[in-house]
C-alpha cells in the first residue's frame, strides 16, 4: 500500500494522486488491495495516466495530458463512462 497519498475529493470519485518516483509495481499493488483509482504522473513525456481496478485486473489509461486538473477531470469522465463509479 502507498502511504501518505494526497486525495482529490472535489467530486466523486475520490482519486489518489501518486507522488513522483512511485513504481508501476507499487501502483499495481496499491490498487489491487485498495481498489481506488489513482492519477499517476506525469511520465517522462509530461503526460498523466489514470489507473483503476476493473474486476480482476489493473487498467491504465494513458495520455490524459500534462495538466493535473484537466487529467483529473478527464479521468473522472472516463470512469463514469465505463461505469466504474
Amino acid at each position: 500500500m502507498l502511504d501518505d497519498l494526497v486525495y482529490d475529493d472535489s467530486e466523486p470519485p475520490t482519486i489518489g494522486l501518486v507522488p513522483p518516483g512511485v513504481s508501476t509495481a507499487e501502483v499495481h499493488d496499491h490498487i489491487k488491495i485498495a481498489h481506488s483509482p489513482l492519477l499517476v504522473g506525469p511520465d517522462s513525456g509530461g503526460q498523466y495516466a489514470g489507473a483503476y481496478w476493473a474486476g480482476t485486473e489493473l487498467v491504465v489509461v494513458g495520455d490524459l495530458g500534462p495538466d493535473q486538473e484537466q487529467a483529473l477531470s478527464d479521468f473522472r469522465d472516463l470512469l463514469r463512462e465505463r461505469g466504474e463509479i
